[in-house]
Order: C-alpha cells, then structure tokens, then sequence
C-alpha cells in the first residue's frame, strides 16, 4: 500500500487546464520526483494535494487524492479547513519555491519557526524557541541562535530556504513535498540538505515527493520519475530506466539538456582592455550581536580584486553566505562599498555622483536571484520589460510594446505574454522576464546572480545559449553567479571561488575545475550531482573538510600555474 495515491486528478485556473487526469503513488519511506519543464503542473499538483491550490486562484475539478494512514485512508479532498489544518505542516509538510515570498517579513525567523511547534506540538513560547534553534541548527544553519532574532530579509537566499526546509521537517511528517526546495541552495548545502532528507526518511519513514528540474538532484535521490508536459504524464519508470533509456521524446530531450561537469568551456576571447577592473573591494555590514554584545560589523567582502574582459565571462561560485551576491551589488554599487576601486571603461564607480550612476547603469545591467521581487506586481509586462529603455531613454511610447514583444521572444516566452502581470507566470517564467528586462538597453555587462537557478533544464539552456549567443555578437560581458558549478563551467572563460568574503581561487574555467589547488574548491566539486544514478555520489559518503574562514584572514593569491592563483592555504 502507497502512503500516497493521486488517481485521475484534474486541476484548472479559470478555463485553463493545468493538470489532466494525472495519476501516480508515492511509496511509504520512498522518494518519487516530479519533473517537467515551468508550466507542466508541477507546482499545481502540489499544492493540489495539501488544498492550498484553491487559495492560488485554482480548483480540483476532478480525481481522488489518498494519504493511507494506519487507522484507515484519508480522503484529502474530502477534508475541511479545520481538518486541513491539523494535516497541513504535520502530516503533510510542504518546502516552497521561493522562501522570500513564503516568510512573514514582518516576524524574526524564531518566531516563525517556533510557531509550527507551538501548533503542533503545544510547547510553550521557550521550549518551542529552543526546538526552532535546534531545528535550524539540524540544516546546518550557521550561528542558529543568532538567526532567531533575525527577519528574512537579513538572510541569503540560501539561508532563507534552509530556514523554509527546517520549518517543513520540524515535526518529522510522514510525507514531505518538496518544490524546487535545492533551488537557492549552494551545491555543499545541497549535498547535506539531501543527506538530511534521506536519514530522516530511513529514521521516520517519511516518504519524499519531489519537484525539481534538476537532473543531477533527480539522480541522486528518486527511486521513481513522472514526466510532465503540459499538465499530462509522459512518462514514468525507476529512475534508472529513465535515465539510461528515456521512451518519450520529451523525456529524451530533458536528459539531453542538463549541463553536465567536464564538457568544457567556452573558448577564451582575445586578449583586449578590461571592461571591468576591481581592486581591494570591501563591504562592511552592520550586525546585531547578543543582548549584551550590542552592534558589531563584518566584512561581508574582504579585499577583493577582479578583472572581466570584454566579451568574456567570470564566473563566481561558492556557498550562501561567502559574499557572492554582496560583491555583485557592490560593484554596481546597490550595496556601498566601505573601500576599494571599480573602474567601468575606466570611469572610477566608488566616486560617481547620483546622476554619473544612473548612466553607468545603462552600461552595467543586473539580474537579481528572486524573480518575484525584483517585479512590480502592479505593471503589465510590457511596461516591466521596457522600464529601463524608458528610464534611459532609448524607446519611445509608440515603440515600446515592439521592443517587450521583442524582449519576450528572445526568451523563450509567447509575444502575448506581454499583457499579462507576473503573478500569472511559474517562477521559472518569472525570471525570463527579468533576463529580458535586462537585455532591453544593450548593456555592455551583466551582472547575473543566480539567473538560471528558478528554469527548468531545457529554458536554462535556451537562456544560456541565449546568454553565449549575445556574447559572440555583441560583445557583452558577464559577472555570473550560480551554484551550479556545470552551468558555470559551461558558460565562463574564468571562474573565481568565493570563500568566507574573499576569493581563494581564480584562473580559466578547465584548470579551476579539473586541477582545483584549494581545498574548498575540493569541497564544492565533490558535492556536485552528477546527472547519472550509477555515478551520483552517496549519501553517505561524508563530504571533505571546508578550511575556516579565518584561518585565510589576511592570506595572499599566489600563482599556482600561468593564470591561476589559488589562497596561501591551498590543499
């Protein structure tokens, strides 16, 4: 017997059919995963299970949802509110896509974490304060006591999600919904977030349906795939059937666009002037400490030089937290430096007044790693994409519906999307909007944080293609941030890992990846999925041991090899 049965489920959005007759089990203690491309009904199924579809605007139009408990199955669909609610975050816990938009802003992380054992468990506010240290300390959330008195918007994405995973795992449920829940995480977090997931199913026997559009993750954890398209199974079968021998075209090109680690990079282009020159950049953050210890600073970015060519990309990667996304908003200066020199086409950034900056944006556009709040929910698309042409001045009103259908196009998105609001798009739609946008002034670089993390395999490659194409022509620059260390090999001439603030290790893409000097370089590329159940890495193999931040304080980049430097400690 299933713990899970979902038999002939129909679920629509006003006249639009997002899931149809769609059946499927998930086994007691077993892992099955959900995979298709944004728009399958990956995400509708979900929420369908748990009764928070209806909440989203949608509505089960047919089919039976069963959850096979011991005294007896438990018609989910027949269920009303107050039932739901003694289900819902116990039974049945559920980690979401986008943490920033599922965390009450306006209350610390402890406290939302300490609500779900206060619901579910009756502990009192202390207990239930100590349960939510312990459970953001079981993620591997570092300096958990200090994190309770925090609000989301004082985490990284990454931290954000942990907090996401330790609120669904707080009362060990017998079934965990997991949509996208590795999608802000690092590949080191990654790796232990999976091993949690697996020691708590083989302590509890909770059973795992997972969403993803990681190929790589699928491999690691499944037991079992469904395919979806366009609100339709495909395709189903042990995860190693799958893999090796995928039936349904659809199925064979999502195997056929996940980024793989070792099938090279880009070559480099020729030796020219630097477009982006930095030198000794350091931002500083303010930060609460204990009731006694007051306000104390941390260099978030500590003494950083980099340089990006023209037409060349540099990739940076590391775990949440090392200061990746901090460094790409300093350069732009959405985040003031505290020292250092940025030099764009030679002009100085740190000492651009208010309107040398708004004109040197035109010239250096970003991308940001949350779709949903980097758009004004209140603007058509057409207006969202165009918004920095206006702002510069570079399209006309008669135009710019032409240009976001342009913009749209280039995405991978329908010329009628231009309409719509962008709470009518996936997440991963969501941030093909923000690529467009940022493509609408012709930047001469981009920044992009973690600007494929929310696609699916098959848009990611589109988008990176899409990204390589206009690099060739062009000649536009990247700075490109991302955790997944394949897609970043296969996208930047040079790379540079980023450790505790500061870089450890930097040179072409090929040495950094095949000969890495660092030790946490090591780290990270051991932790990397590989796409392959027969050569994902155990979950039980321990991950090798990541240097201390401090113990690098101060270290000098020395030249391992012609172009690559590497820490003083290096393994």
């Amino acid at each position: 017997m299933p713990l899970l049965s979902v038999r002939n489920l129909k679920v629509s959005f006003g006249a639009r059919e997002a899931v149809r007759e769609l059946s499927f089990d998930v086994p007691r203690g077993g892992t099955l995963a959900l995979v298709g491309e944004s728009g399958s009904g990956k995400s509708a199924t979900a929420l369908s299970i748990l009764r928070l579809i209806e909440r989203e605007g949608g509505r089960i139009d047919g089919g039976t949802i069963t959850l096979h408990e011991d005294e007896g199955p438990i018609d989910i669909t027949a269920l009303d509110e107050r039932q739901l609610r003694g289900l819902r975050g116990n039974r049945i816990s559920m980690i979401f896509q986008e943490p920033m938009t599922s965390l009450n802003p306006v209350l610390t992380v402890g406290n939302q974490v300490a609500e779900v054992f206060v619901r579910h468990r009756g502990m009192g506010r202390s207990e239930a304060l100590a349960a939510a240290r312990d459970a953001l300390d079981s993620v591997r959330i570092p300096e958990p006591k200090r994190r309770l008195a925090q609000y989301p918007h004082e985490l990284s994405g990454g931290l954000r999600q942990r907090v996401m995973i330790a609120m669904a795992l707080a009362c060990r449920p017998r079934l965990l919904i997991a949509d996208e829940p590795t999608t802000a995480l690092d590949v080191t977090t990654q790796a232990e977030i999976l091993n949690l997931i697996r020691e708590l199913q083989d302590e509890i026997g909770m059973a795992v349906l997972f969403i993803t559009h990681d190929m790589g993750v699928v491999a690691e954890i499944a037991d079992r795939i469904v395919v979806l398209r366009e609100g339709r199974k495909v395709e189903e079968g042990p995860v190693g059937e799958v893999f090796g021998a995928p039936k349904h075209a659809y199925s064979q090109q999502l195997m056929a666009a996940t980024p793989k680690l070792g099938f090279g990079s880009p070559n480099p282009p020729p030796a020219g002037a630097k477009l982006l020159d930095v030198r000794g950049l350091t931002t500083r953050f303010m930060v609460r400490g204990g009731f006694l210890e007051g306000h104390r600073s941390i260099d978030a970015v500590r003494n950083v030089s980099l340089s990006i060519g023209r037409a060349e990309t540099l990739g940076i990667v590391g775990e949440s937290g090392c200061g990746k996304s901090t460094l790409a908003r300093s350069i732009l200066r959405l985040v003031e430096p505290a020292s250092g020199s940025i030099l764009l086409e030679g002009q100085e950034v740190m000492r651009a007044n208010r309107p040398d900056l708004r004109a040197m944006r035109r010239h250096a556009q970003m991308i940001f790693q949350d779709p949903y709040a980097s758009l004004n929910p209140r603007l058509p698309v057409h207006e969202l994409v165009t918004e920095p042409a206006r702002i510069h001045g570079i399209v006309s009103a008669r135009d710019q519906r032409d240009l976001a259908a342009e913009l749209v196009r280039s995405v991978g998105l329908d010329e009628d999307a231009v309409d719509l609001y962008p709470h009518q798009f996936s997440g991963g739609q969501r941030q093909r909007l923000c690529i467009a946008r940022a493509l609408s002034v012709k930047p001469k670089l981009i920044v992009a944080d973690e600007p494929v993390s929310a696609l699916d395999v098959s848009i990611a490659r589109q988008v990176t293609d899409l990204m390589l194409a206009l690099q060739e022509r062009e000649g536009i620059s990247f700075l490109f941030i991302s955790h997944d260390i394949a897609v970043i090999e296969r996208v930047s001439h040079r790379i540079a890992v980023m450790h505790g603030g500061e870089i450890v290790e930097t040179g072409p893409s090929q040495a950094v990846l095949r000969y890495p000097r660092h030790a946490y370089t090591c780290r990270l590329l051991a932790s990397v999925p590989h796409p392959d159940p027969a050569r994902s890495r155990s979950v039980r193999e321990p991950l090798p041991a990541s240097p201390l931040p401090a113990a690098m304080a101060g270290a000098r980049l020395c030249e391992a090899a012609p172009g690559h430097f590497v820490r003083e400690n290096a393994a």
